[in-house]
């Protein structure tokens, strides 16, 4: 199991593998694939703003059917508190994205460079 950041979940999405690493795209195939509900709320303010063409649970929809993607359960509470101990940045999605992996005892694939320096589990280039 592995989990995944917002913006690999976007990319997965549009069909832009290029994106990833060899490596990653090798973890992409053999793992199952995981996000944090908080996924869908970030990827719907994404699609608000114009960044992505479609809402948030279009694309989870997709993926679900698609790849197989799952939705992480793990108690909120246990996420929140994962991600209370997280002082090292001050966005709440990331600190609940990391939580919610934390929770799961997952890696987490993310391109996101202070992410990867304060998370030992994440990957991307390596």
């Amino acid at each position: 199991m592995i989990h995944l950041d917002t913006h690999a979940v976007a990319w997965l999405y549009a069909g832009d593998l290029a994106r990833f690493p060899r490596p990653v795209r090798e973890v992409l195939e053999e793992e199952d694939l995981i996000v944090s509900p908080i996924v869908e709320l970030e990827l719907e303010l994404l699609y608000e703003i114009r960044r992505i063409a479609d809402h948030g649970r279009t694309v989870l929809d997709d993926l679900i059917g698609r790849v197989g993607l799952r939705v992480s359960s793990a108690p909120f509470h246990r996420v929140v508190a994962a991600a209370a101990q997280l002082d090292w940045t001050r966005d709440p999605f990331d600190r609940l994205i990391v939580g919610q992996a934390l929770a799961d005892a997952a890696r987490l694939v993310t391109r996101d460079r202070s992410i990867r320096r304060h998370y030992r589990a994440a990957l991307w280039d390596r």
